[in-house]
């Protein structure tokens, strides 16, 4: 019987809402919708105000990274109010549906009877295969099946001098070809000869010297695959395939490598995953259009990006708020890795990668990673059936170097479906032209 009324609620919620909050639905509840033992704390009411006088009052909320910016001046947070963000109705059903049914290979990078939804539930410090588990969580996080980022800026500045050194802007499209939940095909485009999971395009539009310069990037479903990337540079004419090496090397000369799209955007066979608990943390996660955004030029859409600000204009604008997190640590296999480990913390309710620190080869931190994200709810009306969280910024912080570059996405349920035939390296060709 709670099966039929989940089903039902769950096809109400495409037909006539567009969103279901998932502490509506069933059994897997406390996956999606966490509760917070300290929600109630009257430090963390909306419109609170962390700097460096007060923010050993917060430590015990904050990431030790986030500690250290914030003491050091280099920004201060506000918080927002408490938000319960949606989960989209088929993969929270897709979820219930297969709980349970998810296995850890025999071998590294192996996943059995995966077939939609969140793979793991219940984590716990006293599973050894709980890191390896988060780390498929990660990877099969709900996004929707076909998006685009209409207007996509990186900016990269001097955080010691507070100098914006150079701006791109691009065009930014993903395409899911496998386990997918918001757009039909479900649970898989009919055509798929390279076994892929997943396409990720980008092509700048400015500036000019690197004008049509494109990047893309083949996730295969098995893991244990060799990862497949190309570019086509602008300045030869032609395409050229990315080495494994080359992922981690700065990105157009920012300090962003291809390894940290998406918080990882590697093999997960490639890292040793290690599951440190779960606890509760401010995040910048808020309503999109409850923000203070009047300093910002709309566009003519009147959509305004976040802002930046702090030191250097390094750190995003926005408000946070109390969260239940999942801590997850990353150490590469190969010797040869220029990092030593990725700390995460993760949203436990939309398992999104909120914070990374990224340390170097001899173990010091290197960089702070910062996504900003908001309730779709909460957004531009063309999101209205996007049903999950809107990545808004980035913010990828050198702290050795005092180097940042932030980016600033407006990303949209894709206008037209997307073809897999523009995510081929015959589409690279096409567009260079």
């Amino acid at each position: 019987m709670r099966s039929l009324l989940t089903a039902t609620l769950a096809l109400l919620g495409l037909i006539l809402t567009p969103y279901i909050n998932a502490e509506d639905l069933s059994a897997v509840t406390g996956e999606f919708a966490p509760v917070l033992e300290n929600a109630d704390n009257p430090l963390l009411a909306a419109g609170a105000t962390i700097s460096h006088e007060n923010v050993d009052q917060y430590a015990s909320w904050l990431d030790e990274a986030v500690v250290e910016s914030v003491r050091a001046k280099r920004f201060q947070i506000t918080l927002g109010p408490k938000l319960h963000f949606p989960t989209h109705p088929r993969y929270f059903k897709a979820t219930e549906d297969n709980l349970g049914a998810t296995k850890i290979g025999r071998e590294p990078g192996d996943l059995s009877d995966y077939i939609g939804g969140r793979p793991f539930t219940g984590l716990d410090t006293e599973d050894p295969q709980a890191g390896i588990k988060a780390a498929w969580n990660m990877r099969y996080v709900y996004a929707p099946d076909e998006t685009e980022t209409a207007r996509f800026i990186w900016r990269y500045r001097d955080m010691k001098k507070g100098k914006l050194e150079r701006t791109l802007t691009m065009y930014g499209a993903i395409l899911r070809y496998t386990h997918r939940h918001s757009h039909d095909p479900v649970p898989s485009l009919e055509t798929n000869p390279s076994n892929l999971f997943s396409a990720l395009y980008l092509r700048v539009s400015s500036p000019q010297d690197i004008r049509n310069t494109q990047l893309l990037i083949h996730r295969a479903e098995e893991d244990t695959e060799p990862e497949q990337a190309w570019m086509y540079l602008n300045t030869q004419r032609r395409v050229k395939r990315i080495g494994t090496g080359q992922k981690t090397d700065a990105f157009l000369g920012s300090d962003i490598m291809i390894e940290d799209f998406l918080g990882y955007n590697g093999r997960i066979v490639d890292m040793e995953w290690t599951y440190l608990g779960s606890e509760e943390l401010l995040l910048p996660m808020y309503a999109h259009n409850q923000l203070d955004l009047a300093q910002q030029e709309p566009d003519k859409d009147g959509y305004r990006d976040i802002a930046f600000a702090g030191k250097g204009s390094c750190f995003p604008n926005v408000t946070w708020q109390l969260r239940k997190v999942h801590r997850l640590e990353a150490v590469p296999k190969d010797p040869s890795h220029p990092l030593s480990r990725r700390h995460y913390v993760i949203d436990a309710a939309t398992f999104s990668p909120m914070l990374t620190r990224i340390y170097d080869r001899t173990g010091e931190l290197w960089k702070l990673g910062i996504s900003s994200v908001s309730h779709s709810g909460f957004h531009s009306p063309e999101n209205e059936l996007w049903q999950g969280v809107i990545t808004d910024g980035v913010s990828m912080i050198d702290l050795q170097a005092e180097h940042c570059t932030t980016l600033t996405l407006k990303s949209r349920l894709a206008e037209k479906p997307l073809r897999p035939k523009s995510f081929t390296t015959s589409y690279l060709r096409q567009m260079g032209r």
